[in-house]
């Protein structure tokens, strides 16, 4: 399968702001939040340090409070990241990583993380970008794993609305149907995270919907 079938969509999205130290935070808390909501959870790290560094060659390279855009999609199977800024003669290069110059790193962290990167001068900007491997085979899959992978057929099978209503072999013990439930259980709370979801607040939620549906006390 090329791609989820549940429709893993991730629209691209961009934010401007000014080149400073003060805006690093919020661009990683928003890289964050986006990443999780695509279900790309492990490759927060990755992006937020090559975003860093983007902004910071900005910085360094054209001045503190630059006009900038940060751009984040999918190219295929990658993560792209691209940060413009509206100096096209003020070119980035690569540098050696000091201790004295931690702030001065340039490109090196990228070219270490990132599969490839590059510039793109336009007529009134430059934008230098950046892909990241995701694991995915798409712009649409999932991230992969065992339990993703058996929540997704089970799920794909609920989809089809049949149901067997022949005994299915030998019986099974309650503790072992117990340790079946909660194996069920541990897969779909991968299968949320996968997906861009909070395991939590789907425990909670099916929490309050089990509580609803029982019977009131008498």
């Amino acid at each position: 399968m090329a791609g989820c079938r549940f429709g893993m969509i991730r629209q691209a999205w961009d934010v401007s702001f000014p080149a400073e130290p003060k805006e690093l935070a919020g661009l990683r808390r928003v890289i964050r939040l986006h990443l999780e909501l695509w279900g790309l959870a492990d490759t927060v790290q990755d992006a937020q340090l090559c975003a860093t560094e983007l902004v910071t060659n900005v910085m360094e390279h054209v001045g503190v409070g630059t006009p900038a855009r940060l751009a984040i999609s999918m190219s295929g199977s990658r993560l792209r990241l691209e940060v413009s800024d509206p100096e096209t003669r003020a070119l980035p290069t690569t540098g050696p990583v000091t201790k004295e110059h931690e702030r001065g790193r340039g490109l090196m962290l990228v070219d270490g993380v990132a599969e490839r990167w590059g510039v793109v001068l336009r007529d009134d900007s430059k934008v230098i970008w950046c892909e990241l491997a995701t694991g995915l085979r798409s712009s649409i899959d999932h991230v992969e794993g065992p339990q993703v992978a058996k929540t997704e057929a089970l799920l794909g099978l609920m989809g089809l609305g049949s149901r067997t209503e022949e005994a299915s072999g030998g019986a099974l013990s309650v503790a072992h149907a117990e340790e079946a439930a909660i194996d069920v259980i541990a897969d779909l709370l991968h299968w949320f995270r996968a997906h861009g979801c909070d395991p939590d607040s789907a425990l909670d939620r099916a929490q309050m919907h089990f509580e609803a549906e029982l019977p009131e006390a008498v």
